[in-house]
């Protein structure tokens, strides 16, 4: 009964809302962006977008701060991959204006891929090495006055709730820009809305933001371990069943 409710739920109440909310900040951020102050317009209607799509999805959210963010320093955010819906928990709750490293694929999608571009947020290619050194260099352009960056280091969603091998990709950027890196641990939102499945499953999500880590002595031999560092501490805090 539960599940029908649940289906009847999302059909007719969140996707109409859900949509209608996505026009409307999609077309404040372009306007906004277009007439100046980006980082504003870039972050705070996107923010709000995603913490309502936390509350129309029904879910009930926890944030736990392992570490001290300074606003006005620019990190690399690495988080885990669990769903779709963990953009909108880290867009929501995170509480730093960041632009996020995104498939090129993610261009195509009506208002918000325009949207994304204008806001500044970078598309890369990951299956060519020569997009990813621009979208170093893009990135790079964004790292001013407290803008930082995210990007899901697996580099696809999780089939099995499992945490995934890491790509280099984010740990280039940091190391590349002199940035500290924080991992992020994801946990619940494969519950809500894993891969394969469009139906939503409300439930709690948590996002566990853990202690920045410095790159300046970071070279590139170092990746590897820096890499495998971030991925044990984002694992270390997943709950059992995603172990």
């Amino acid at each position: 009964m539960k599940k029908i409710f649940y289906t009847l739920y999302e059909f007719i109440i969140f996707l109409p809302l859900f949509a209608l909310f996505t026009i409307i900040t999609a077309v404040t951020v372009m306007i906004g962006c277009s007439l100046g102050n980006c980082k504003f317009w870039g972050y705070y209607p996107p923010k709000f977008w995603s913490k309502l799509f936390c509350w129309l999805a029904l879910c009930q959210t926890n944030v736990v701060k392992k570490g001290v963010l300074d606003p006005n320093q620019s990190y690399v955010f690495v988080p885990n991959h669990q769903s779709y819906t963990d953009i909108f928990l880290v867009y929501g709750y995170l509480g730093q204006n960041i632009k996020w490293v995104q498939k090129k694929e993610l261009r195509k999608l009506p208002f918000v891929g325009k949207a994304s571009e204008i806001a500044g947020h970078v598309f890369v290619d990951q299956s060519s090495y020569k997009s990813m050194r621009e979208t170093i260099v893009k990135a790079g352009q964004q790292l001013t006055n407290g803008v930082s960056v995210a990007m899901f280091p697996e580099g696809a969603r999780t089939k099995t709730g499992k945490l995934g091998r890491f790509k280099r990709g984010a740990f280039v950027i940091a190391k590349e820009m002199n940035l500290p890196v924080v991992p992020i641990t994801i946990n619940g939102a494969f519950d809500v809305m894993g891969r394969g499945t469009c139906l939503l499953r409300p439930g709690k999500m948590e996002l566990i933001i853990h202690e920045p880590i410095p790159t300046v002595d970071v070279c590139e031999d170092d990746i590897p371990e820096l890499m495998n560092r971030c991925r044990d501490v984002v694992y270390n805090d997943l709950w059992d069943k995603y172990k």
